[in-house]
């Protein structure tokens, strides 16, 4: 039977997990598709091609204010790609995904197996641009600057969220609803330091030219339980 609560460091997690308020942006870029089938492919995972022979990479970053996991910033680094049970769809391959708190990485590791780790992470928004700043052993792996775009109406959606790790692929549905969302073509510029993060960006062909970005004032977001996808999972000590 799926689980419906898990003891996460003392306190119990019921499933769904809900977000009440965040803010949230991102930044989407054509990559070469080769480059990231061999970082997907361990999952056994495709990319999701576009014309030209690439793929898409989306950088983000959220300001969780008010959910069932407090109050932290995050920084996603995700791919887009095919569903291994349903070709026909697409989902986002959470690759990288840092946070500031330890609580929300601890939830987010033992429940849907994203790949958290806790590190420096600041969010600030500026008059004319919200920027984001991501350090990594005391030295600055990324930064993204995103100048805002013109609003543009959002629909309740849901993607899933594909996740990897001790050779099991989880599947989480991400369901999310917002108000006050921008768009523009191009808009984010990214500075890359040092580190792992920074060195496989940079094989992606980053910094470049964003295809789009956005950014979602008001958004609220629920998440379902992981199901695994492929792969034998470890005992866990969900409480049902």
């Amino acid at each position: 039977m799926t689980a419906t609560s898990y003891e996460i460091l003392g306190r119990t997690v019921t499933i769904p997990v809900e977000v009440r308020r965040a803010r949230s942006w991102f930044a989407s870029f054509a990559v070469p598709a080769d480059r990231v089938a061999a970082i997907v492919a361990p999952a056994g995972l495709t990319p999701a091609t576009l014309p030209g022979g690439r793929a898409m990479l989306s950088l983000a970053f959220v300001r969780y204010e008010d959910g069932d996991l407090d109050a932290y910033r995050e920084i996603a680094v995700a791919f887009l790609v095919t569903d291994p049970e349903q070709p026909k769809r697409k989902g986002a391959y959470i690759h990288r995904l840092p946070v500031d708190q330890e609580f929300t990485c601890a939830a987010g590791r033992d429940i849907w197996g994203f790949p958290k780790f806790v590190t420096p992470i600041e969010i600030n928004e500026e008059l004319r641009a919200d920027r984001a700043l991501l350090t990594v052993d005391g030295r600055m792996a990324l930064t993204i600057t995103q100048r805002r775009g013109l609003p543009a109406p959002m629909r309740s959606t849901a993607i899933d969220a594909f996740s990897f790790g001790g050779g099991v692929l989880r599947r989480t549905r991400w369901e999310l609803r917002g108000a006050g969302s921008r768009l523009r073509t191009g808009g984010a510029r990214v500075e890359l330091g040092t580190g792992e993060i920074a060195d496989e960006l940079r094989s992606l062909g980053l910094p470049k030219r964003a295809l789009m970005s956005g950014c979602i004032r008001e958004v609220a977001m629920t998440f379902q339980a992981a199901e695994v996808a492929a792969g034998e999972p470890d005992p866990t000590t969900a409480v049902s």
